[in-house]
């Protein structure tokens, strides 16, 4: 990527990881914005940009507003302290937010509407429709209403967070008394009500503004407005807690009651209004965010799930790898894993035929003694706690690391561990103050006289729903070495002690960066001495400030980077005399690209490195998360091959300026346009069928 921006000229050698985050979430907008794009994706990037500002304010916002509070004098790697970046970070959304409303407004909406898929007004009802509607609110809707008025003995009521509510002013005509209410939007019902057989659907809040004379019955309706909530979502737990389930269960519990974050608004709230919300919420200015259109576009997955499939992609139906093909022919799964190692590409390859199928062979045979595995998100649809028990059962050894702390699931693994603790399976948590985010799995077979160890590392959480969404890589492998290593790090998760070193793989928090640095190091001794020498990498972060130095210093050097980051990248690229050997990509599309593969070439040299971990202080520093080696040349192969197909990408691919700017990148006059995932689908696709002609000749 060329470039006249010299070091000198820069005010920063990192960029802000806050604002790289707002720029990744703007080009999940800009995916929506795209008319060449089925209606329905548009609508559902549309919801993602949504529910991913949520997220940013709960966690991120919430913890800056904290340092601000408390005065701490931290700044960020750009050197903004955290009230300048909260500044910085409220100028940033509110200008999304305006053209994620213009968006809604000016483009999704009418091409709904064209479609045949109405977002509309009560006033758009016909008569018929209106008696229907009338009918539903009576029956479905008013029941579960309750308005909250505030005066003598009633304070302003308790706001959950994520939830719509709606704002009135109410004045008894015969006292002339006006009082404040609030009616919460009933998040049982369905946001978006189908009224009608033309397809006509009415966000609930404009019905309930339709109906509010029903509510306070005799009392004059002054004003209606419609806010929404976010709260502080984060938690810590005590280093000291003795039981980390009941520990993790109190802040949850903590969490429902956290502080007020962001308040946002209908543009056409009176200042009245405005002011008492401010005051009974407790809140300034600056946490007000004026919305003109909708609220709550994250409700949109209703539309999305429409059974309208000439609206959406294609569907993909997720190939099983030709080894799993084979192993199901012969029936004999771990013979197959002995054979060589196993490269699987999710969402291309199948989860399901692959990893699921590696869990419930491993519980159904006889010859497999002993099964470990960690948790850190999954669904009731996995067969991989079923796996578990069943194992029990069996009489083999079961056990369960499952993630307490993994956000916004914490409820869910509690349900999980207990289920699984009741069945037999030994359940272990971890640390209270180091997250387990590794995914791995350790099967142990009898094989003879021996016990043979197979072992699945992948990059993404053991989720049937999101391993269909998300792209991620897994390894299966028997290799001695790694099995061992993954046994060692079980045993230290589950028992007490230090290990005293890995032969392979990379951990964190122990040797991981050292190791990482190394590898950077090496190639810029290469680079230095005229040798060939190259670092690739993909991540969905990259900001740690000691790992982006040595990427600048073998650049330096003349080492060839090529990094693809999903989504926050605090490293600045393109900056001559600083980073001029680095270029940066970000690719986007209908799934999530969330698989981590660090490469690393010196001459005839090569690491491949797959595995859970960003390059985050938080993944490097304070989490248990793992790297392992791919030493086939085959699997190395076909990591270049994708990362070549990134690299090529002109369709839905970012480049990072050195400036800080996300360029879209653009199809050359004359040039075919190429899709990252578009062309591994069709990719997979023919590999299969090309297999599937072999084994019929």
């Amino acid at each position: 990527m060329a470039s006249t921006v010299l070091a000198a000229d820069i005010d920063s050698r990192l960029l802000n990881r806050e604002l790289s985050w707002l720029d990744y979430n703007a080009r999940v907008l800009e995916l929506a914005c795209d008319p060449a794009s089925p209606l329905l994706e548009r609508v559902k990037m549309c919801k993602f940009f949504s529910s991913n500002l949520d997220e940013f304010f709960m966690v991120r916002v919430a913890g800056l507003m904290g340092q601000a509070a408390a005065g701490v004098p931290m700044r960020s790697a750009d050197g903004r302290t955290a009230r300048a970046t909260l500044a910085a970070i409220r100028d940033r959304v509110l200008e999304l937010s305006e053209r994620q409303t213009h968006l809604w407004k000016r483009e999704l909406r009418p091409a709904l509407a064209e479609a045949g898929v109405l977002v509309g007004e009560v006033e758009d009802c016909t008569d018929k429709e209106l008696a229907e509607l009338e009918h539903a609110f009576e029956r479905q809707i008013y029941p579960v209403l309750t308005p909250l008025a505030v005066g003598a003995g009633q304070p302003f009521p308790y706001i959950s967070g994520l939830s719509l509510s709606l704002g009135v002013f109410v004045t008894n005509p015969d006292t002339s008394q006006e009082r404040f209410a609030r009616v919460k939007v009933p998040e049982v019902l369905p946001r978006f009500l189908p009224v009608g057989k033309r397809g006509l659907h009415l966000p609930l809040e404009r019905v309930l503004r339709h109906f509010l004379p029903a509510l306070f019955p005799g009392m004059t309706i002054d004003e209606c407005s419609v806010f929404r909530v976010t709260r502080d979502a984060d938690f810590e737990v005590s280093d000291e807690a003795d039981d980390l389930l009941e520990a993790v269960e109190l802040e949850l519990r903590k969490r429902r009651f956290g502080d007020v974050v962001r308040v946002e608004v209908s543009s056409s709230m009176s200042e009245r209004m405005l002011g008492r919300l401010k005051q009974g919420l407790g809140v300034s200015s600056e946490q007000i965010y004026m919305i003109g259109g909708l609220l709550d576009l994250a409700d949109l997955d209703e539309l999305e799930e429409l059974d309208r499939p000439e609206l959406k992609a294609e569907p993909w139906v997720p190939v099983t790898h030709n080894r799993f093909v084979e192993a199901a022919a012969s029936g004999d799964l771990f013979g197959e894993l002995r054979g060589a190692d196993v490269l699987v590409h999710h969402p291309y390859h199948s989860f399901a035929s692959s990893f699921e199928g590696f869990v419930t062979a491993a519980a159904e045979d006889p010859d497999v003694v002993a099964i470990k595995t960690t948790v850190y998100r999954t669904d009731e649809d996995s067969p991989l706690i079923p796996a578990l028990i069943s194992a029990v059962g069996q009489g083999k050894q079961s056990v369960c690391l499952v993630e307490l702390k993994a956000r916004f699931d914490e409820h869910r693994n509690i349900e999980w561990s207990r289920a699984m603790e009741q069945a037999g399976v030994h359940v272990v948590h971890g640390f209270p103050n180091v997250k387990t985010h590794a995914k791995m799995t350790l099967v142990v077979r009898r094989e003879g006289d021996e016990l043979v160890r197979y072992v699945h590392v992948g990059t993404g959480n053991y989720h049937s729903k999101t391993s269909r969404l998300y792209e991620d890589f897994g390894l299966f492998t028997a290799d001695p070495d790694i099995s061992a290593d993954i046994a060692d790090l079980f045993n230290y998760l589950t028992g007490y002690g230090r290990p005293t070193g890995f032969r392979r793989i990379l951990v964190a928090p122990f040797d991981m960066r050292e190791r990482l640095i190394e590898e950077i190091r090496a190639c810029g001794t290469a680079a230095a001495a005229g040798k060939r020498a190259r670092i690739r990498m993909k991540v969905n972060a990259l900001t740690d400030p000691q790992l982006i130095e040595e990427l600048y210093e073998a650049s330096g050097h003349g080492v060839a980077i090529d990094l693809v980051t999903r989504g926050i990248c605090s490293l600045r690229p393109g900056v001559k005399g600083m980073s001029e050997n680095i270029r940066v990509r970000s690719v986007l599309g209908r799934f999530l690209e969330h698989s981590r593969v660090l490469m690393f070439e010196r001459g005839p040299h090569r690491t491949f490195l797959l595995g859970s971990s960003d390059l985050m202080p938080r993944n490097l520093d304070h989490r248990v998360e793992i790297l392992t080696p791919i030493a086939e040349g085959r699997l190395q192969g076909e990591i270049d091959r994708v990362f070549d197909t990134l690299m090529a990408d002109n369709g839905t691919a970012w480049e990072l300026r050195s400036d800080g700017e996300w360029r879209r990148v653009k199809a050359k006059k004359g040039e075919r346009e190429r899709h990252t995932q578009a062309t591994l689908m069709r990719r997979v696709k023919a590999r299969a069928a090309r297999q599937r002609a072999r084994r019929t000749d």
